[in-house]
């Protein structure tokens, strides 16, 4: 996919929008038109104008500069309903995870001013999760950073992330970790992770697979020091080569790779901090021959102000395309860094485009 052709779609994404006075693109970008001077949100419901009579920017301050004045049915520069209640959702974030012991769905939504069923329907709509999920995922990341400090014990970790007893967490600790709490204190100590180095066209392949899914993805040109970066991801775990189970598993996994737009129906060890897999869900979402940026996927996710976090989770992604960052590109539609390469990004996204 060329930038030109990016930048297009891009384009295109933004007249159907307008057509269509689609609330949910309000806030991520404003529509002038020629004839009229007259700039307004994406859902005015004024009369639609002809495409070639319409201009984008980023904001009202940009479309003020070009000579344009703001809309008086639409009031494109006071803040949308939809803003205000991203806005409320974020706080509900902020509180989650800062208050892990006392976030039940009753206090967020009587925080928030809504009914329990709407906060909820309104929570996952902005974040991809139920507030539930959402705690669940704060918890396991709090539990991974206090495992990870060699003062704290298996059990101050427990309460520091929220839990009020020790079975409840054992209950969820193979899924939440991908092994046993000890075991992650101590770099994976007495944890399997079968694995296997392949070759593909984009060069070396490494699929790792814990007891919960495939727990890695990654690609190089040296397969030796793939599997050095495996190791100083779990120090102590016992890494096991494949079987000839396992290698079908790997054939599959490059069969993907050769040809990502077919899906990857295996399944996953996603490990990451809360905002990290919220990241990763709205990657996945993204269909296979298109591409978002980063500010996107930050609007996508009520957070507009986060797009450097947002590029900080593609970055820290170690599943390669089965969590597609390489589908995210910059606002020009130019590609940016890649974890394994930008001519990797590329060769995907040129891959994807042709099916």
């Amino acid at each position: 996919m060329t930038i030109q052709s990016s930048i297009d779609q891009e384009q295109e994404r933004r007249f159907l929008a307008v057509e269509k006075r689609d609330s949910s693109a309000d806030g991520q970008f404003i529509y002038a038109v020629r004839t009229t001077g007259i700039y307004c949100r994406p859902s005015c419901p004024s009369r639609t104008a002809n495409r070639s009579n319409l201009v984008f920017f980023a904001d009202g301050a940009q479309a003020r500069k070009a000579g344009f004045r703001p809309c008086q049915r639409c009031a494109p520069d006071a803040v949308s309903a939809r803003s205000e209640r991203s806005a409320i959702i974020e706080r509900a974030c902020r509180q989650i995870e800062t208050e892990l012991e006392a976030s039940d769905l009753a206090a967020l939504a009587q925080a928030s001013g809504f009914s329990p069923a709407y906060f909820h329907r309104l929570f996952k709509a902005a974040t991809g999760m139920t507030p539930k999920t959402y705690v669940t995922a704060c918890r396991a990341r709090r539990i991974r950073a206090e495992l990870a400090d060699g003062d704290s014990s298996v059990t101050t970790a427990i309460y520091a992330a929220g839990y009020n007893s020790s079975s409840r967490f054992y209950e969820k600790a193979d899924k939440m970790l991908g092994m046993q709490p000890k075991a992650f204190k101590n770099g994976g100590e007495n944890t399997d992770i079968h694995f296997a180095v392949g070759q593909c066209s984009l060069g070396s392949i490494l699929v790792g697979r814990s007891s919960v899914g495939i727990c890695t993805i990654t690609l190089g040109d040296d397969p030796e020091q793939l599997v050095h970066d495996l190791e100083r991801r779990f120090p102590n775990a016992r890494l096991t080569g494949g079987d000839e189970d396992f290698e079908k598993l790997v054939a599959q996994v490059i069969g993907f790779v050769e040809a990502p737009g077919i899906g990857l129906d295996l399944p996953l060890d996603i490990r990451g901090t809360a905002f990290q897999q919220r990241v990763w869900q709205a990657l996945q979402a993204i269909p296979a021959g298109e591409t978002a940026s980063y500010a996107q996927i930050a609007a996508r996710m009520g957070l507009p102000k986060s797009t450097r976090a947002v590029a900080g989770a593609c970055a820290a992604n170690a599943i390669a395309v089965a969590i597609p960052c390489h589908r995210v590109v910059r606002s020009d539609g130019s590609l940016s860094g890649y974890r394994w390469g930008v001519e990797r990004k590329r060769e995907l996204l040129a891959r994807e485009a042709s099916t």
